[in-house]
C-alpha cells in the first residue's frame, strides 16, 4: 500500500485546510451540520452498544472498549463521506504558518464550525430522546446517558482543559495519520485504532459532548430513566446548561485547540516546514 510520507503528510494537510477555508459560508454550515450528526450517531451508538457493560463498571474498562470500538465511525463517516469537524479542523493552522491563509479566515471557519457542529449533535440527542431508544433495558440506557453527562459536566476546570488536550491530540493524529493512506481501507484502520485509544482513555471531545450533555440534560426530565440513573443528588443538581458551557464546553475546547492546532498541526510544522527545511 502507497503511504505518504511525514513531509508529504504536511503538504497535504496545508492544501486541505487551505480549501477549508475557500468554502461558502452556506456550505461550511451543511458540511458542519452533517459532521455534528455523524458524531451524535457516532456517540448514541456507542452508549447504546455498551450501556449494561459501562452500568456494571462504571463507565469505565470494558463498556469503553467497546465504546470506542465504535466510536470511531463518527471521524470515518467525516473523513470519507465529507464533513466539516471541529476539532478535526485545528489543523488549519498549517496553512496560517505557511503564510497561505490569514488567521482571521481560520478563526471564522473555526466559528462557523463549531456552531454547525453543535447543531447537528443537539438534534441527534433530541431525536434520540424522542425515539424511546433511552428506555433500551427497561431505562437503563437513558439512565446511563444522564450518569455520562452528570459526570462529565462534574469535572473541574483545569481536569476538563487537560482531558481536552490529550483527547484532540489523539483526533488530530488520527486526521494527520489517516492523511499517509491513499485509500478508503487504510484511512479507516488508522482511525480506529486511534479514535479507540482516545474513547479507552476517558478524554474530552467538545463535539461528541455537543451530544453526550444535551442529552443526558433531555434524559433527565423522564423519571425512569432518571431512577435508572441511580448519582447522587448533588451531581444531578449540576447537570444543567449553564455548567455544560461553563465546566464542560469552554474548557475541553480550549483544551481541543491546544492539543490539535498546538500539539499536532504546530509542532509537525516546525519540525518538517518550510522554514525547517531550509535551514
Amino acid at each position: 500500500m502507497e503511504v505518504r510520507t511525514p513531509a508529504e503528510i504536511l503538504a497535504y494537510t496545508g492544501d486541505t485546510g487551505f480549501a477549508k477555508t475557500q468554502r461558502k459560508i452556506h456550505v461550511v454550515l451543511i458540511l458542519a451540520f452533517l459532521a455534528g450528526a455523524f458524531i451524535g450517531f457516532a456517540a448514541e451508538s456507542s452508549n447504546m452498544g455498551g450501556f449494561n457493560l459501562l452500568a456494571d463498571t462504571g463507565t469505565c474498562g470494558l463498556g469503553r472498549v467497546l465504546a470506542g470500538a465504535v466510536f470511531g465511525v463518527g471521524l470515518m463517516l467525516v473523513l470519507l463521506a465529507g464533513g466539516e469537524l471541529f476539532t478535526g479542523n485545528m489543523l488549519i493552522i498549517v496553512p496560517v504558518l505557511d503564510r497561505r491563509v490569514a488567521a482571521r479566515k481560520m478563526f471564522l471557519n473555526w466559528l462557523l464550525v463549531y456552531f454547525g457542529n453543535f447543531l447537528g449533535c443537539i438534534f441527534i440527542a433530541w431525536m434520540m430522546c424522542r425515539s424511546g431508544l433511552f428506555n433500551s433495558g427497561g431505562g437503563l440506557l437513558g439512565g446511563i446517558t444522564i450518569k455520562i453527562a452528570a459526570g462529565k459536566t462534574a469535572l473541574s476546570f483545569p481536569t476538563a482543559f487537560i482531558l481536552g488536550v490529550m483527547c484532540n491530540w489523539l483526533v488530530c493524529l488520527a486526521v494527520w495519520a489517516s492523511y499517509a493512506a491513499r485509500d478508503p481501507a487504510g484511512k479507516i484502520l488508522i482511525i480506529f485504532f486511534i479514535i479507540l485509544l482516545f474513547v479507552i482513555s476517558g478524554f474530552e471531545h467538545s463535539i461528541a459532548n455537543m451530544y453526550y450533555i444535551p442529552a443526558g440534560i433531555l434524559a433527565k426530565q423522564n423519571p425512569q430513566w432518571l431512577e435508572m440513573s441511580r448519582i447522587p443528588a448533588d451531581q444531578l443538581a449540576g447537570l444543567n446548561w449553564v455548567n455544560f458551557a461553563v465546566k464542560n464546553l469552554i474548557p475541553v475546547t480550549l483544551g481541543n485547540i491546544i492539543g490539535g492546532a498546538g500539539m499536532v498541526g504546530g509542532l509537525y510544522w516546525l519540525a518538517l516546514g518550510k522554514r525547517k527545511q531550509a535551514d
